[in-house]
């Protein structure tokens, strides 16, 4: 099953894709099921939740926990406000209990449960995937009703236990993005190059082709247009948000005063304070993330920022940029992320996008990568240049360890974005100095990722376990 930039782009709240985005899907999705095959919420007497691997590990700073209850009442993670997750878990906290599938059908089955009742197994990892979750329900005999176990594979994907690889899109949303038959179908670069060779088409018109299978082209650009919206969004609510980021690192935002210095440093957009803007934009987004604002999954919440600082670069400092009519921003913003998207689709077919499963190569490394291709996009690469700004990101995150303190998207991972934001621009910048030839190919990278994934110690993949989680005191 195809992979749609709408699948790697996507709205939620932070501060995690993998462990409160996916679990919340997930709690929804098997709340859902319920009510459709078993006769509704109402036989339900008692819940069991089961968290595995790096969910339990760290799920607290994670906000895995409260995630999950959520998506058990029914609520969806693309269109529910910050101030409602807030209202709903001060309720569940006030009376300790859960309104189960109270957002579905507005009937719920109101039980007593909470965060408390969750039961934890770090050491424990199912063999199909570390973000492993089983809800089981019992009726009044304390017979079971249903048990099914889901798995966060990144990016806010969810795949139910026996329905394999190709169900993520079925449970993400309950549809098939893509069903019919795309014109240039590819899971690998090479496949990718050789439909826009053939085509004499560009990376960002092959992704635009594949989408308007399930949209027309208006409602994809409308689509992408949305997104950045609230890429815009999340930046701007940072920059108007003081005081320290909660979970009880003390990490202070520093958004708004950086803001307010780089204003009055540079007013005018004086293209030698580029990277000082990209960094801000980078901070800001994750700074957001990590209070639980909505975000844009891109292509996880963990690396959300990178995108968002690298699309302000195309559209503040591109050449003829500060003149280009709506219409042509518009039109770059769509052109950057379908290329990205396109990106993102390999890493999704090929490796993983993942922090448990593979460390943060997969998820900041692969947004750098995909970062990096739009730009080249923007700024006027050939597809082969744009796969060579695709592939020198990616060479250069390798082996990056996902170790955050207190299991918070915090430290190192608010500046980790900003950092590689700017690998970003500069692999493309790199890519267009040449002619797109190049030694090392896109796909021997992302294979390369994998491996080196693999090989990783389960200390670096988003267990707590290792790294600064264990070097710095979280205190």
């Amino acid at each position: 099953m195809a992979v749609s930039v709408f699948d790697l782009f996507t709205v939620g709240i932070g501060p995690s894709s993998s462990h409160t985005v996916g679990p919340m899907r997930a709690g929804r999705a098997f709340v859902s099921g319920l009510a459709r095959r078993s006769g509704g919420v109402g036989r339900v007497r008692e819940l069991r939740v089961d968290l595995f691997g790096s969910l339990a590990a760290t799920g607290h700073g994670h906000g895995t926990f409260t995630a999950v209850l959520l998506g058990l009442e029914g609520f969806d993670p693309e269109t529910v406000l910050p101030e409602e997750v807030d209202a709903a878990l001060a309720r569940q906290e006030r009376s300790g209990e859960l309104r189960l599938g109270g957002e579905l059908d507005g009937d719920p089955n109101v039980l007593r449960f909470g965060v408390a009742d969750i039961v934890l197994r770090p050491l424990t990892v199912l063999p199909q995937h570390t973000n492993g979750m089983r809800f089981t329900v019992l009726d009044a005999d304390d017979a079971v009703i249903e048990s099914e176990t889901y798995f966060s594979v990144g990016g806010g994907f969810i795949v139910r236990d026996g329905d394999g690889e190709g169900s993520e899109h079925d449970l993400h949303d309950q549809r098939d993005h893509l069903a019919a038959e795309q014109p240039f179908p590819f899971t690998t670069a090479a496949e990718l190059l050789t439909h826009a060779r053939g085509a004499g088409i560009s990376i960002a018109d092959v992704m635009l082709a594949n989408e308007r299978v399930s949209r027309t082209e208006r409602e994809v650009r409308e689509g992408l247009a949305h997104i950045w919206d609230v890429m815009e969004a999340c930046k701007n609510s940072a920059l108007e948000r003081t005081g320290v980021l909660p979970g009880g690192l003390n990490v202070r935002r520093r958004a708004p005063d950086w803001h307010r210095r780089l204003t009055e440093r540079d007013p005018h957009r004086d293209p030698v304070f580029w990277q000082e803007w990209i960094n801000l934009v980078a901070l800001a987004v994750n700074e957001e993330n990590a209070s639980g604002g909505r975000v844009v999954t891109a292509p996880t919440n963990g690396a959300a920022g990178i995108i968002p600082a690298v699309l302000f670069y195309a559209t503040h400092y591109a050449p003829g940029a500060a003149s280009w009519s709506s219409e042509q921003r518009q039109r770059a913003v769509a052109d950057f992320m379908l290329a990205a998207g396109a990106v993102g689709v390999l890493y999704k077919e090929q490796a993983s996008i993942s922090g448990a499963e593979v460390g943060c190569q997969g998820e900041v490394g692969s947004a750098s990568s995909m970062a990096a291709a739009g730009l080249a996009q923007v700024l006027g690469g050939t597809p082969e240049q744009v796969e060579n700004a695709a592939e020198i990101a990616m060479e250069h995150n390798l082996g990056l360890t996902c170790d955050p303190i207190g299991g918070l998207v915090q430290i190192p991972c608010i500046e980790r974005n900003a950092i590689a934001a700017s690998k970003a621009v500069n692999a493309a910048k790199m890519a267009l100095m040449g002619d797109g030839d190049h030694r090392v190919s896109l796909d021997q990278v992302i294979v390369t990722m994998r491996e080196t994934g693999k090989d990783m110690s389960d200390k670096y993949k988003e267990t707590a376990m290792g790294g600064l989680a264990v070097n710095v005191v979280a205190c």
